[in-house]
């Protein structure tokens, strides 16, 4: 009983420190974590595995009708 206790006391303990940083944050909120909102990697011409996916299937379906 007293591990779940602890463990229950850890895990509050971290979404309140998750809670304290999106408060202090201006916008209240996390950032993107999407690829496609990251400018550094627009760039770099790199894109998420969905749309990767979908561009190759274009390419694909392209491909067989010529």
């Amino acid at each position: 009983m007293r591990a779940i206790i602890i463990a229950i006391l850890f895990v509050a303990a971290a979404m309140a420190l998750l809670c304290v940083g999106v408060i202090l944050r201006k916008d209240h909120s996390f950032r993107s974590q999407h690829v496609h909102e990251n400018e550094r990697m627009r760039q770099d011409g790199i894109t998420c595995a969905t749309t990767q996916d979908r561009e190759t299937r274009k390419e694909s379906k392209l491909r067989i009708k010529e």
